[in-house]
């Protein structure tokens, strides 16, 4: 057995709660791995929410998904994730989330997320799960701004109230050069 890393353990903690059908969203599209994962975890039934800041990551994502004929079940947002409910229909249950924080491999490094638009659209996802579901957060936070990011992170999911959710951490803590922490919120 190997220890899974952080973006991966997010997929298998995935598995285990989206099935076809399902609506999910993933709230940092990037170069789009995780759309076209959960756009074949939701089937031709499901839907995918994506949404990024870039044109370049919605473009290269928009690829990879006509490329695997995953498209159709998937609508793709150039918006920040903090305006999720300005796109998501009121009345949608998700059974996921997924957000990959910190900047796009391979982009322009400025462009990063923040602590504030990122519990903002936490808090959103949180309001839309069904009972079971999970938001998963895999931090990458060795940029300027992203121990600020993670800190922020860490004090919200603290102040999650037990009852309604539970909260799991995961990371390497041997290992160098800031390796990223995931997080799993799953509501009760």
């Amino acid at each position: 057995m190997n220890l899974e890393s952080a973006l991966r353990y997010s997929h298998t903690l995935l598995d285990q709660v989206v099935v076809p059908g399902d609506t999910v969203i993933d709230a940092t599209v990037g170069n789009g791995n995780d759309t076209v994962y959960l756009a074949a975890s939701v089937g031709k039934s499901g839907h995918v929410y994506g949404f990024d800041v870039q044109s370049s990551g919605l473009e290269k994502t928009k690829t990879q998904l006509l490329l695997t004929g995953l498209l159709p079940q998937t609508t793709l947002i150039k918006d920040g994730h903090e305006h999720i409910n300005n796109h998501i229909p009121e009345d949608t249950e998700i059974s996921a989330a997924i957000f990959n924080l910190g900047y796009l491999p391979g982009s322009d490094k400025s462009v990063v997320t923040h602590g504030k638009t990122t519990i903002a659209a936490i808090n959103q996802c949180l309001s839309m799960l069904s009972v079971g579901g999970l938001v998963v957060v895999v931090s990458y936070y060795g940029h300027p701004g992203g121990r600020e990011e993670l800190e922020s992170l860490q004090e919200f999911l603290k102040k999650l109230p037990q009852k309604d959710f539970q909260v799991l951490t995961y990371q390497f803590i041997n290992q160098q050069n800031d390796p990223p922490i995931l997080f799993a919120i799953q509501k009760r």
